[in-house]
């Protein structure tokens, strides 16, 4: 029987809501979004507490709007309180606009510096930081999706054209830290993939900054992001690059122009180390020549272009190797090898693709384009505060998939007993993380048992 009222399903959220609450999150939503002229006069009052609902949803698992009911169950009214209905956060989500998104994605960066300020979310990030950018295809079906469109997108290897919608994002991350969301931006799904890069690098730099990354920032991209905008606004924000180039007629001559002899085995998977010497024997070489991007214009840049090659598997058999040629354009002053190696590790934000789509982005759940587009930066802001809540935990948590904090450290369940008028949670007994989920109350509330205040 579904009779009781004491029971609590998401008992972690009151940590990790404490912890949001301590970084100021109601307070930059309240000063930050505000809707002038709502089409429903009702919709925009009180956007704070209903963004907060929303983004203690997602932080429990909630991939709809509908989902955000699981916050009105058992006893979570007692614990939270401003919990507001499904429907209500919908209705204030339609209300978004392309400003609105803007002004809450003045949040996300706010959050997450002052999230840094609380807890050490960037290790490292004193000495050098790096600033990846790229952007996905969330698939969506029917007519009724604003700004849905087919857009290109590559699945087991293979591109093909699918309908969607195109979120852009930047994350932060260093040598010592995972991942975590810088900004993001919802776009048509016909969009290409770079445009707007060259003003999100720019935000990203400055929320960077105000995270306390006081270091060298390195901004990474594939193909679609080595253009004119993302290196200018690398140079304008004293940032360096590591950007692919798209293979042209003036990139090949350059790649034409490398000596036999400069090539330099490289670390690869299948690499084998010579016992003799240590140098790694490998398929795959590294060499590096100078380069001048974009010379016929005003943004005309000479860096470093570093070239990986690798033997083409359909000619193994060939007399001579076939090699196919990867090239990067950078300014970085590492080595040619550690500088490929720092390059490839820009695929540490499809680690954060897959947390958002095993979450909040499993689906994109309205048919208005500025709903969904505040939906993202409400993910964003979710993916921050569990990334937080980890590092706090310890352990294994730190480095944790967003899905194995909701599992481990959220999703516990709870009984709400109040014993001389003092509200206690009973959670589980031999719970298998209980030392994790204590230290986690501890981190953020304090010392003591953990009892509610």
């Amino acid at each position: 029987m579904f009779d009781d009222d004491n029971l609590v399903s998401c008992a972690g959220l009151v940590p990790v809501m404490t912890l949001a609450q301590r970084t100021g999150l109601s307070d930059l939503l309240a000063d930050k979004v505000h809707i002038a002229a709502p089409r429903i006069k009702s919709g925009s009052a009180n956007p704070a507490p209903k963004l907060a609902t929303l983004i203690a949803g997602m932080c429990a698992g909630a991939d709809s709007i509908d989902d955000v009911d699981v916050l009105r169950s058992g006893g979570m009214k007692t614990l939270f309180d401003g919990v507001y209905a499904p429907s209500t956060v919908g209705t204030l989500l339609r209300e978004f606009t392309f400003g609105h998104a803007r002004q809450l994605e003045s949040v996300l960066g706010a959050h997450l510096a002052a999230l840094c300020e609380r807890v050490d979310l960037l290790p490292g990030a004193e000495v050098r930081a790096f600033l990846d950018i790229d952007s996905l295809l969330r698939p969506v079906y029917g007519h009724a999706k604003q700004g849905a469109s087919y857009g290109h997108t590559k699945i087991a290897g293979k591109q093909i054209l699918r309908k969607g919608l195109s979120p852009m994002a930047t994350t932060l991350s260093t040598d010592l830290a995972a991942p975590v969301i810088a900004g993001m931006r919802l776009r048509a799904g016909k969009t290409g993939s770079g445009k707007g890069a060259g003003r999100m690098v720019s935000q990203g730099i400055a929320t960077a900054r105000a995270a306390g990354a006081t270091g060298h920032i390195l901004v990474r991209g594939d193909s679609a992001y080595g253009s004119r905008a993302v290196v200018r606004a690398c140079r304008r924000a004293g940032a360096q690059f590591s950007l692919v180039l798209t293979k042209n007629t003036a990139v090949q001559k350059a790649i034409d122009l490398v000596p036999d002899d400069a090539w330099t085995p490289v670390r690869y998977p299948g690499a084998v180390q010579d016992p003799d010497t240590g140098a790694w024997i490998s398929d795959a070489e590294v060499a590096e020549i100078s380069y001048t991007a974009f010379a016929s214009t005003k943004d005309a840049t000479t860096a470093r272009l570093i070239v990986r090659r690798v033997k083409d598997a359909c000619y193994r058999d060939a007399l001579f190797p076939v090699w196919r040629h990867h090239p990067f354009f950078t300014d970085s002053t590492e080595s040619v090898t550690d500088a490929d190696i720092t390059h490839r590790r820009h695929a540490v934000i499809e680690t954060v693709f897959a947390d958002l789509i095993d979450g909040p982005l499993a689906h994109m759940p309205s048919g208005s384009f500025g709903a969904n587009s505040a939906w993202i930066l409400c993910a964003g802001i979710a993916h921050n505060l569990l990334r937080a809540a980890g590092l706090l935990a310890g352990g294994l948590h730190r480095a944790a998939r967003a899905a194995t904090l909701r599992r481990k450290i959220v999703n516990i369940p709870a009984r709400l007993a109040r014993p001389q008028r003092q509200p206690i949670l009973h959670l589980p007994s031999h719970w298998p993380w209980a030392s994790a989920w204590l230290a986690l109350w501890h981190n953020i509330i304090g010392p003591g048992p953990p009892l509610l205040a």
